[in-house]
């Protein structure tokens, strides 16, 4: 029988998905083609009101198939699936099974079951960490993300994930080294540490930060040659960290950090944990101890009660970081936050003027940066080719894969997919850059 699997949401969800294919490869094939499906998986995000429609939209389009195509079962799992199992229920009835963030372990029981002739559900405590036999990596084998820990303790006023994914756990130290390992094996050359918040892990297992020591025995796996830190929250940066991104040689000087806002008031009523000062603080420290480093951030516009002035006081910032990578989002109101009951909620197109504001922004401080790489050496990963233009594209350091940019490499050499090559930049565009083999 043939399985059809829907990804939907974060870098974290396609984790999820990954394990759940190693599950269910000793038993099923896979398909891409919903016509043929006799099974269909669909991982939901519901983080944002666009990621939510997206998932209801995309499990009725599933549902069709369910109800009169070659589809016996329709399973839902992930983030929607624990928000709202009981409205999948009953307004949804073609979905076979609904499994919850922690129950994705169940999917072969899940299958059997509905296979069956029984409808399935499983919502597991969400106190532990959940734990797989195998996994089928789905971007290609050279990138492969690093899911370092679960949940969140955070509770950021907009954020609904501590709810649907529970509370901060870690994954142990040794059950992620030996992962770490086999995806090297497996062709693995750039790991990408991920997690709600990577910063903080260890601190439930070995009653402090222990990033900086994973980091250290990451390093350590031969095969291995990039090391990518995302998600870490900048009032948890250490100085063990800093050391740690300093001296390894195989992690990237690059941190996404997100920071959501700069003014104080803002910044208080998204609960956050920083202020202006303790953002510059860390931002001037971080590239004090590493000059070249690549620090990507993402910011909020048009939070409930945020002014003009705020708005401004943000683009200034900006303009005077200079930061490397920068997304932004305009606030989406989640149900069931505080920050959905707050007062001064602001107007759709006010918020979407200012986060389209911050992007040309943005986009006028990366081409400037991107000028002055010219005539830089950096080693490049390649990611493919692009055969009409007679070209190769890759990635730096400085750019995480689907978020970030690319460099274009004109060469007649026969390269391939994975390959690490020594660059001379040559040109630049808003967002790539443009490069020549040395």
């Amino acid at each position: 029988m043939k399985i059809l699997f829907v990804s939907l949401g974060c870098d974290k969800n396609l984790v999820d998905t990954e394990y759940m294919l190693g599950d269910l490869s000793a038993r099923y094939s896979f398909t891409n083609n919903e016509t043929e499906a006799d099974i269909i998986v669909v991982n939901t995000c519901c983080f944002i009101n666009d990621a939510k429609e997206e998932s209801v939209n995309t499990i009725l389009e599933m549902a069709e198939y369910r109800q009169n195509g070659s589809c016996k079962a329709l399973i839902v799992c992930g983030c929607l699936a624990q928000r709202y199992k009981e409205e999948i229920q009953t307004e949804i009835p073609e979905v076979d099974a609904i499994l919850g963030t922690n129950s994705t372990r169940d999917i072969v029981a899940a299958i059997e079951s509905v296979l069956g002739g029984q409808k399935f559900m499983s919502f597991h405590s969400m106190d532990s960490i959940e734990s797989h036999a195998k996994r089928i990596l789905t971007k290609g084998g050279h990138t492969a993300y690093l899911k370092i820990a679960e949940g969140c303790d955070k509770h950021c006023t907009y954020c609904i994930i501590p709810s649907i994914r529970g509370k901060f756990r870690s994954v142990p130290m040794e059950e992620l080294l030996s992962s770490a390992k086999q995806l090297v094996e497996d062709g693995a050359k750039e790991l990408i540490l991920i997690a709600q918040e990577t910063t903080l892990y260890g601190v439930d297992l070995y009653g402090k930060k222990s990033l900086h020591l994973l980091l250290d025995e990451l390093n350590k796996i031969e095969g291995l040659y990039w090391i990518r830190i995302m998600y870490c929250y900048p009032e948890e940066i250490y100085d063990e960290l800093i050391a740690s991104l300093k001296n390894n040689d195989k992690v990237c000087h690059y941190l996404d950090m997100p920071i959501q806002h700069i003014n104080d008031t803002v910044l208080k009523r998204m609960g956050r944990k920083t202020t202006r000062a303790d953002i510059e603080a860390i931002i001037h420290k971080l590239r004090q101890e590493i000059p070249d480093i690549a620090l990507r951030t993402t910011l909020i516009c048009g939070f409930p009660g945020e002014t003009a002035e705020q708005h401004e006081e943000l683009m200034y910032f900006i303009n005077e970081m200079e930061f490397d990578r920068l997304g932004a989002f305009a606030y989406s109101m989640e149900e069931d936050t505080p920050a959905a009951l707050l007062p001064d909620q602001v107007d759709e197109e006010i918020k979407e003027e200012w986060r389209d504001e911050v992007m040309e922004l943005q986009e006028e401080i990366i081409f400037d940066c991107n000028e002055t790489m010219i005539g830089r050496e950096l080693y490049v990963m390649i990611e493919g080719e692009l055969t009409a233009e007679h070209a190769f594209i890759g990635r730096t350091y400085r750019d995480a894969p689907d978020i970030d940019g690319y460099v274009f490499i004109q060469t007649s050499e026969n390269l391939m997919s994975g390959d690490f090559v020594k660059v001379r930049i040559t040109g630049a565009y808003e967002y790539d850059l443009i490069g020549e083999l040395v």
